[in-house]
């Protein structure tokens, strides 16, 4: 089955000339977290653009579903309807008084019944939890709960992949976490999330597959503990590795992991893995951490 969405080999320049993109490729497969991860400037949200039709390339080939994308009014629809993009900032999305007015937009410019654009509405927020805030005044949002108002705006569309441009940002520890947990349950139902982001953090705690853009270019692509553990690639892109997984490394490197056991993907999973270590040594009467003394 092809992926739903696909670059190969895409080029793009803005006004004057600027290379975004060069030769970039990223595929979304069905029901996958994917991260798309680098430095400032290095083509993310261009990237972005073009995964939902925004943009269209100079070079290469953007595809749905493994035909070539269209451009046309019909194509633009198969856009609409494939993929839903998020901004980084939710005030360049919202612009109705209230919060059902701006998520109801999308279906209505669809041509659907009025029946069938309330349903969308009252899913896609009850997705979101925005479901008790439906009436809300746009201005009376916190930060947080108009990233979740542009989301259900995106879901009411239906789309098949979200595409989000860093997600996370400008939100508190648990605003971040509630909204990861939400995008866990789309993707629990078969949806795609793309997200763009440079913490390679939260890329390797919550992401399947991961994409590295240095310099418009697409220089690694795959699971996101293989892409993840290579330290030069990843000062090539002017990233660190994520602390979660040098932990982890370190300590199966030691044999305090069995190769076969997971890698812990966040700081709290690093917590229980070392809490377990401990406990075992203490019951066999040994310290973790004192020197290997070699027999004879």
């Amino acid at each position: 089955m092809p992926p739903i969405l696909a670059l190969e080999g895409v080029h793009y320049a803005y006004r004057g000339g600027v290379a975004a993109l060069r030769g970039l490729d990223l595929e979304v497969p069905a029901g996958c977290r994917i991260a798309v991860l680098g430095a400032n400037g290095a083509g993310k949200t261009t990237a972005l653009l073009h995964l939902n039709g925004s943009l269209r390339p100079s070079g290469g080939a953007v595809r749905i579903d493994g035909a070539p994308a269209r451009y046309d009014r019909a194509g633009l629809r198969v856009w609409r309807t494939t993929v839903g993009l998020v901004l980084q900032d939710p005030d360049d999305q919202l612009f109705a008084g209230t919060v059902f007015e701006d998520v109801s937009f999308g279906p209505m410019n669809l041509g659907l019944g009025e029946e069938e654009v309330r349903r969308r509405v009252e899913e896609a927020l009850a997705e979101m939890d925005m479901g008790a805030l439906a009436g809300r005044p746009i201005h009376m949002l916190s930060h947080g709960q108009r990233r979740r108002a542009a989301l259900s705006g995106v879901l009411a569309m239906r789309p098949r992949a979200l595409v989000l441009d860093e997600p996370t940002a400008g939100l508190d520890a648990a605003g971040a976490r509630s909204l990861l947990a939400s995008l866990d349950r789309l993707v629990a139902g078969g949806r795609s999330v793309v997200y763009s982001t440079h913490d390679a953090d939260l890329a390797y705690a919550w992401s399947d597959r991961v994409v590295i853009i240095e310099d418009g270019a697409t220089i690694a692509a795959g699971g996101s503990e293989e892409v993840l553990a290579d330290e030069t690639r990843l000062a090539r892109a002017g990233l660190g590795m994520p602390i979660a997984l040098r932990i982890g490394l370190h300590a199966r490197a030691m044999g305090m992991l069995a190769p076969a056991t997971p890698l812990p993907r966040t700081t709290e999973a690093v917590g229980a893995v070392l809490e377990a270590i401990v406990s075992e040594a203490a019951v066999e009467g040994a310290s973790p951490l004192a020197p290997q003394v070699p027999a004879g």
